[in-house]
């Protein structure tokens, strides 16, 4: 039997704390604090709902992080 895959840690980070951030600055603390993804997104956007435990999710206005969550 094949052994079962491990998903990436998601660090203990609250997502809030992006919003308001230039994104490039968020994302590169969010690098810095253990995420393995960052996807970032342009308002509206139609995406795929599939979970990954260590992706974190900017939506982006105008160069700023106006919402986050994980996976």
């Amino acid at each position: 039997m094949a052994p079962t895959p491990s998903q990436p840690a998601r660090p203990d980070d609250a997502p809030e704390s992006y919003v308001g951030l230039d994104s490039h600055d968020a994302e590169r603390i969010a690098a810095a604090r253990g995420w393995s993804t960052v996807r970032s997104l342009p308002p509206g956007s139609v995406i795929t709902m599939e979970y990954m435990a260590g992706r974190l999710n900017f939506e982006v206005e105008a160069g700023t992080v106006t919402r986050c969550w994980h996976g």
